[in-house]
């Protein structure tokens, strides 16, 4: 039986950073300005891209909450979010379910939990960030009430993920 539990540091790290977050696609998506601005659109272009969690042991790490979803002790899910009072924003900075595992509803069990955390931190907006070069978990976001809210063609410059853009997404609580 699966369940989801708040995470715990540094005991949990392990087990979170084994999970699988790579992304397997044969399109991504591609930004082409134009005279009404920027417009996206899919590229047939074939990526393996893997999500790093890299911040879990970090003491400035961004996010102040987080949760795993655990199956027989083995961590096969992961969130993590952080608040912005001047915006009333929760930040989901990570939401990684293992790729042996998607499509089974556990992203939508862990996006119940921070759900949770935004009504309880009276947020109005829950807010993330992912690559262009993920389009499976774009139309995950998409399924789980997220709509794009802006891109940025120029975050990732200078970074391993240089070459791709940021898409940003915000679903109202």
């Amino acid at each position: 039986m699966i369940s989801i539990r708040a995470a715990t540091l540094p005991g949990d790290s392990a087990g979170i950073a084994a999970i699988d977050s790579s992304v397997q696609t044969a399109n991504v998506l591609a930004a082409c300005a134009g005279p009404e601005g920027v417009v996206l659109r899919t590229e047939r272009q074939t990526v393996t891209k893997r999500f790093p969690i890299e911040d879990l042991d970090d003491p400035d790490r961004p996010w102040s909450r987080a949760w795993v979803a655990v199956d027989e002790a083995r961590i096969i899910g992961f969130a993590a979010v952080g608040f912005q009072a001047w915006n009333w924003r929760l930040v989901l900075w990570h939401f990684y379910v293992d790729a042996s595992r998607r499509g089974q509803g556990l992203g939508r069990r862990l996006m119940e939990v921070v759900l949770e955390e935004a009504r309880a931190r009276a947020a109005r907006h829950v807010w993330l960030e992912t690559s262009n070069q993920n389009p499976p978990g774009v139309a995950a976001y998409q399924a789980l009430g997220f709509s794009l809210s802006g891109l940025d063609l120029t975050l990732y410059d200078g970074t391993p993920s240089e070459g791709e853009f940021a898409l940003f997404f915000s679903r109202p609580v």
